[in-house]
Protein backbone atom coordinates (compact mmCIF):
# COMPACT_ATOMS: atom_id res chain seq x y z
CA UNK A 1 0.00 0.00 0.00
CA UNK A 2 1.38 3.40 -0.99
CA UNK A 3 1.43 6.22 1.56
CA UNK A 4 0.02 9.54 0.51
CA UNK A 5 2.74 12.25 0.26
CA UNK A 6 1.69 14.03 3.46
CA UNK A 7 1.69 10.81 5.46
CA UNK A 8 4.98 9.82 3.91
CA UNK A 9 6.55 13.12 5.05
CA UNK A 10 5.15 12.62 8.54
CA UNK A 11 6.56 9.13 8.68
CA UNK A 12 9.97 10.41 7.59
CA UNK A 13 9.82 13.14 10.22
CA UNK A 14 9.00 10.62 12.93
CA UNK A 15 11.91 8.45 11.87
CA UNK A 16 14.16 11.51 11.91
CA UNK A 17 13.04 12.45 15.42
CA UNK A 18 13.58 8.91 16.62
CA UNK A 19 17.10 8.89 15.19
CA UNK A 20 17.79 12.30 16.74
CA UNK A 21 16.53 11.11 20.12
CA UNK A 22 18.72 8.02 19.83
CA UNK A 23 21.73 10.15 18.97
CA UNK A 24 21.09 12.41 21.99
CA UNK A 25 20.83 9.43 24.30
CA UNK A 26 24.03 7.96 22.89
CA UNK A 27 25.83 11.29 23.36
CA UNK A 28 24.68 11.48 26.96
CA UNK A 29 26.03 7.99 27.68
CA UNK A 30 29.52 8.86 26.47
CA UNK A 31 29.53 12.48 27.62
CA UNK A 32 32.04 13.86 28.37
CA UNK A 33 34.81 12.14 26.45
CA UNK A 34 37.02 15.22 26.06
CA UNK A 35 37.58 18.51 27.93
CA UNK A 36 34.75 20.97 28.49
CA UNK A 37 35.36 24.65 27.79
CA UNK A 38 33.85 27.00 30.39
CA UNK A 39 33.57 30.56 29.06
CA UNK A 40 33.93 33.37 31.62
CA UNK A 41 32.88 36.62 29.87
CA UNK A 42 34.95 38.83 32.18
CA UNK A 43 38.68 39.14 33.02
CA UNK A 44 40.41 36.73 35.44
CA UNK A 45 40.46 37.45 39.15
CA UNK A 46 36.83 38.32 39.85
CA UNK A 47 34.15 36.35 41.70
CA UNK A 48 32.78 34.88 38.46
CA UNK A 49 36.20 33.58 37.44
CA UNK A 50 36.82 32.13 40.90
CA UNK A 51 33.46 30.35 40.97
CA UNK A 52 33.99 28.79 37.54
CA UNK A 53 37.48 27.55 38.42
CA UNK A 54 36.40 26.17 41.81
CA UNK A 55 33.39 24.32 40.43
CA UNK A 56 35.29 23.20 37.33
CA UNK A 57 37.90 21.44 39.41
CA UNK A 58 35.26 19.47 41.34
CA UNK A 59 33.15 18.70 38.27
CA UNK A 60 36.21 17.52 36.35
CA UNK A 61 36.91 14.93 39.04
CA UNK A 62 33.28 13.80 39.05
CA UNK A 63 33.00 13.48 35.27
CA UNK A 64 36.56 12.28 34.68
CA UNK A 65 37.48 15.16 32.38
CA UNK A 66 38.98 18.65 32.47
CA UNK A 67 37.06 21.92 32.62
CA UNK A 68 39.12 24.56 30.83
CA UNK A 69 38.24 28.10 31.92
CA UNK A 70 38.56 30.61 29.08
CA UNK A 71 38.16 34.32 29.84
CA UNK A 72 36.51 36.06 26.89
CA UNK A 73 35.83 39.58 28.17
CA UNK A 74 34.27 42.64 26.58
CA UNK A 75 31.05 44.60 26.04
CA UNK A 76 29.63 43.93 29.48
CA UNK A 77 29.91 40.18 29.06
CA UNK A 78 28.21 40.16 25.66
CA UNK A 79 31.22 38.96 23.65
CA UNK A 80 31.61 35.79 25.69
CA UNK A 81 27.87 35.15 25.86
CA UNK A 82 27.44 35.54 22.10
CA UNK A 83 30.27 33.08 21.44
CA UNK A 84 28.52 30.42 23.53
CA UNK A 85 25.15 31.14 21.90
CA UNK A 86 26.78 30.27 18.54
CA UNK A 87 28.72 27.23 19.85
CA UNK A 88 27.88 23.64 18.97
CA UNK A 89 25.14 22.43 21.37
CA UNK A 90 26.96 19.33 22.55
CA UNK A 91 27.77 20.24 26.17
CA UNK A 92 31.44 20.96 25.51
CA UNK A 93 31.05 24.74 25.68
CA UNK A 94 29.26 26.26 28.67
CA UNK A 95 28.90 29.76 30.04
CA UNK A 96 28.89 31.34 33.47
CA UNK A 97 27.03 34.64 33.76
CA UNK A 98 25.70 37.06 36.34
CA UNK A 99 22.76 39.49 36.51
CA UNK A 100 23.89 41.07 33.27
CA UNK A 101 22.23 38.19 31.41
CA UNK A 102 18.88 39.60 32.54
CA UNK A 103 19.82 43.29 32.29
CA UNK A 104 21.59 43.51 28.94
CA UNK A 105 18.47 43.04 26.76
CA UNK A 106 17.15 46.31 28.20
CA UNK A 107 20.47 48.14 27.87
CA UNK A 108 21.72 47.11 24.43
CA UNK A 109 19.64 47.73 21.30
CA UNK A 110 22.07 45.73 19.15
CA UNK A 111 22.38 42.63 21.33
CA UNK A 112 23.30 39.78 18.98
CA UNK A 113 21.86 36.97 21.09
CA UNK A 114 18.64 36.26 22.95
CA UNK A 115 19.24 35.31 26.61
CA UNK A 116 15.98 33.34 26.73
CA UNK A 117 15.95 31.61 23.33
CA UNK A 118 19.64 31.05 22.63
CA UNK A 119 20.63 29.22 25.82
CA UNK A 120 19.78 26.06 27.72
CA UNK A 121 19.73 26.77 31.47
CA UNK A 122 21.84 24.46 33.60
CA UNK A 123 21.82 25.74 37.19
CA UNK A 124 21.92 28.75 39.45
CA UNK A 125 25.28 28.62 41.21
CA UNK A 126 25.80 31.25 43.89
CA UNK A 127 24.93 34.68 45.24
CA UNK A 128 27.54 37.31 46.14
CA UNK A 129 25.67 40.09 48.01
CA UNK A 130 26.42 43.73 47.39
CA UNK A 131 26.95 45.95 50.42
CA UNK A 132 26.30 49.68 50.76
CA UNK A 133 29.54 51.21 51.99
CA UNK A 134 30.77 54.71 52.67
CA UNK A 135 33.97 56.44 53.69
CA UNK A 136 32.98 57.50 57.23
CA UNK A 137 35.48 60.35 57.23
CA UNK A 138 33.73 61.87 54.19
CA UNK A 139 29.99 61.41 54.89
CA UNK A 140 29.65 60.53 58.57
CA UNK A 141 26.67 58.30 57.65
CA UNK A 142 26.01 55.47 60.10
CA UNK A 143 22.81 53.96 58.66
CA UNK A 144 20.58 53.72 55.61
CA UNK A 145 18.28 56.27 57.20
CA UNK A 146 21.23 58.67 57.43
CA UNK A 147 21.93 58.22 53.74
CA UNK A 148 18.31 58.88 52.80
CA UNK A 149 18.00 61.91 55.08
CA UNK A 150 21.19 63.49 53.74
CA UNK A 151 20.16 62.86 50.13
CA UNK A 152 16.70 64.36 50.67
CA UNK A 153 18.21 67.44 52.28
CA UNK A 154 20.61 67.95 49.36
CA UNK A 155 19.34 66.34 46.12
CA UNK A 156 22.10 65.40 43.66
CA UNK A 157 24.76 66.63 46.08
CA UNK A 158 25.98 63.16 47.04
CA UNK A 159 27.64 60.71 44.68
CA UNK A 160 27.67 56.94 44.36
CA UNK A 161 30.26 54.98 42.44
CA UNK A 162 29.77 51.86 40.36
CA UNK A 163 31.83 49.38 38.36
CA UNK A 164 30.10 50.57 35.18
CA UNK A 165 26.66 51.20 33.71
CA UNK A 166 24.36 48.20 34.02
CA UNK A 167 26.45 46.28 36.56
CA UNK A 168 24.72 44.93 39.66
CA UNK A 169 26.63 47.58 41.63
CA UNK A 170 25.03 50.30 39.50
CA UNK A 171 21.55 48.74 39.55
CA UNK A 172 21.67 48.37 43.33
CA UNK A 173 22.13 52.13 43.53
CA UNK A 174 19.40 52.90 41.01
CA UNK A 175 16.94 50.62 42.79
CA UNK A 176 17.82 52.32 46.08
CA UNK A 177 17.23 55.81 44.65
CA UNK A 178 13.94 54.73 43.09
CA UNK A 179 12.56 53.18 46.28
CA UNK A 180 13.89 55.88 48.62
CA UNK A 181 12.74 58.63 46.24
CA UNK A 182 16.01 60.48 46.42
CA UNK A 183 18.58 61.51 43.85
CA UNK A 184 22.38 61.18 43.84
CA UNK A 185 24.93 61.56 41.07
CA UNK A 186 26.09 58.28 39.53
CA UNK A 187 29.85 58.04 38.88
CA UNK A 188 30.61 54.98 36.71
CA UNK A 189 34.11 53.49 36.59
CA UNK A 190 35.71 50.79 34.48
CA UNK A 191 35.54 48.11 37.12
CA UNK A 192 35.14 47.86 40.87
CA UNK A 193 38.85 48.42 41.60
CA UNK A 194 39.16 52.06 40.51
CA UNK A 195 35.71 52.84 41.95
CA UNK A 196 36.56 51.61 45.42
CA UNK A 197 39.96 53.32 45.21
CA UNK A 198 38.22 56.68 44.78
CA UNK A 199 35.77 55.81 47.56
CA UNK A 200 38.69 55.13 49.87
CA UNK A 201 40.35 58.33 48.71
CA UNK A 202 37.28 60.44 49.45
CA UNK A 203 36.43 61.37 45.85
CA UNK A 204 32.95 59.78 46.01
CA UNK A 205 30.47 59.26 48.85
CA UNK A 206 28.86 55.83 48.56
CA UNK A 207 29.05 52.54 46.69
CA UNK A 208 27.06 49.32 46.54
CA UNK A 209 30.16 47.18 46.16
CA UNK A 210 30.49 43.41 46.08
CA UNK A 211 31.23 41.90 49.48
CA UNK A 212 34.19 40.16 47.83
CA UNK A 213 36.11 43.40 47.25
CA UNK A 214 34.62 45.53 50.04
CA UNK A 215 35.07 43.19 53.00
CA UNK A 216 38.85 43.69 53.51
CA UNK A 217 38.35 47.47 53.65
CA UNK A 218 35.42 47.10 56.04
CA UNK A 219 37.44 44.88 58.36
CA UNK A 220 40.33 47.36 58.23
CA UNK A 221 37.98 50.17 59.30
CA UNK A 222 38.54 52.16 56.12
CA UNK A 223 34.95 51.71 54.94
CA UNK A 224 31.73 51.53 56.95
CA UNK A 225 29.20 48.87 55.92
CA UNK A 226 25.65 50.20 56.18
CA UNK A 227 23.51 47.41 54.68
CA UNK A 228 23.55 44.40 52.35
CA UNK A 229 21.30 44.24 49.30
CA UNK A 230 19.95 40.70 49.67
CA UNK A 231 16.70 39.81 51.44
CA UNK A 232 18.63 38.03 54.22
CA UNK A 233 21.80 39.00 56.06
CA UNK A 234 25.04 37.68 54.65
CA UNK A 235 27.07 35.06 56.50
CA UNK A 236 30.14 37.03 55.46
CA UNK A 237 28.91 40.13 57.35
CA UNK A 238 26.34 38.80 59.84
CA UNK A 239 26.19 42.00 61.89
CA UNK A 240 25.32 44.18 58.91
CA UNK A 241 21.55 44.60 58.37
CA UNK A 242 19.76 44.34 55.04
CA UNK A 243 18.57 47.43 53.20
CA UNK A 244 15.02 46.15 53.62
CA UNK A 245 15.24 45.95 57.40
CA UNK A 246 16.98 49.33 57.52
CA UNK A 247 14.05 51.38 56.26
CA UNK A 248 13.28 50.27 52.69
CA UNK A 249 10.91 47.27 53.01
CA UNK A 250 10.84 45.15 49.87
CA UNK A 251 14.28 46.20 48.67
CA UNK A 252 16.23 43.26 47.28
CA UNK A 253 19.02 42.86 44.79
CA UNK A 254 20.52 39.40 44.61
CA UNK A 255 23.70 39.40 42.50
CA UNK A 256 23.57 35.87 41.16
CA UNK A 257 25.77 33.63 39.06
CA UNK A 258 24.46 30.85 36.83
CA UNK A 259 25.55 28.39 34.15
CA UNK A 260 24.10 27.98 30.67
CA UNK A 261 24.77 25.85 27.58
CA UNK A 262 23.85 26.68 23.97
CA UNK A 263 20.19 26.13 23.09
CA UNK A 264 19.62 22.66 21.69
CA UNK A 265 22.06 20.94 24.04
CA UNK A 266 20.56 17.47 24.74
CA UNK A 267 18.56 17.44 28.00
CA UNK A 268 20.46 14.35 29.13
CA UNK A 269 23.75 16.26 28.86
CA UNK A 270 22.28 19.27 30.67
CA UNK A 271 21.10 16.91 33.41
CA UNK A 272 24.63 15.50 33.82
CA UNK A 273 26.11 18.98 34.11
CA UNK A 274 23.40 20.05 36.54
CA UNK A 275 23.96 17.03 38.78
CA UNK A 276 27.73 17.62 38.83
CA UNK A 277 27.30 21.32 39.64
CA UNK A 278 24.85 20.70 42.47
CA UNK A 279 27.07 18.01 43.95
CA UNK A 280 30.08 20.34 43.76
CA UNK A 281 28.15 23.16 45.45
CA UNK A 282 27.50 20.88 48.42
CA UNK A 283 31.12 19.83 48.91
CA UNK A 284 32.63 21.35 52.07
CA UNK A 285 35.84 22.38 50.27
CA UNK A 286 33.91 24.16 47.52
CA UNK A 287 31.57 25.86 49.98
CA UNK A 288 34.53 27.05 52.03
CA UNK A 289 36.22 28.49 48.95
CA UNK A 290 33.06 30.29 47.88
CA UNK A 291 32.49 31.63 51.39
CA UNK A 292 36.03 33.04 51.39
CA UNK A 293 35.00 35.39 48.56
CA UNK A 294 31.61 36.18 50.12
CA UNK A 295 29.66 33.80 47.85
CA UNK A 296 26.75 31.69 49.06
CA UNK A 297 25.90 28.46 47.22
CA UNK A 298 22.45 28.09 45.64
CA UNK A 299 22.06 25.31 43.09
CA UNK A 300 18.72 24.35 41.54
CA UNK A 301 17.15 22.79 38.47
CA UNK A 302 17.29 24.04 34.86
CA UNK A 303 13.57 24.92 35.05
CA UNK A 304 14.14 26.99 38.18
CA UNK A 305 16.90 28.92 36.44
CA UNK A 306 14.71 29.47 33.36
CA UNK A 307 11.92 30.92 35.52
CA UNK A 308 14.39 33.02 37.52
CA UNK A 309 15.90 34.53 34.36
CA UNK A 310 12.45 35.40 32.99
CA UNK A 311 11.45 37.18 36.22
CA UNK A 312 14.73 39.08 36.46
CA UNK A 313 14.59 40.14 32.81
CA UNK A 314 11.14 41.65 33.32
CA UNK A 315 12.13 43.35 36.59
CA UNK A 316 15.24 45.05 35.25
CA UNK A 317 13.54 46.09 32.01
CA UNK A 318 11.09 48.08 34.14
CA UNK A 319 13.82 49.72 36.25
CA UNK A 320 16.04 50.54 33.24
CA UNK A 321 13.09 52.29 31.58
CA UNK A 322 12.01 54.10 34.76
CA UNK A 323 15.51 55.38 35.55
CA UNK A 324 16.38 56.03 31.89
CA UNK A 325 19.58 53.98 32.17
CA UNK A 326 21.56 53.95 28.94
CA UNK A 327 24.88 52.62 27.70
CA UNK A 328 26.84 55.65 26.49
Amino acid sequence: MRLRPVFKRLAQACVGLALLGGASAALAQTYPDHPVKWIVPFPPGGAMDSIARTLGESMGKQLNTTFIVENRAGAGGNIGAASVARAKPDGYTILIVANGMAVNPALYTDLNYDPIKDFAPISLLAVVPNVLVTNPARTGATSVQDVIAKAKAQPNHYTYASAGVGTSIHLAGELFLSMARVEMLHVPYKGSGPAIADLLGGQVDYMFDSITSAKPHIEAGKLRALAVTTSKRSAALPDVPTVAESGLPGYELMPWFAAFAPAGTPPEVVAKLNAAMRKALNEPKVRATLESIGAESIGGTPDELRDHLARETAQWKTLVKERNIKIN
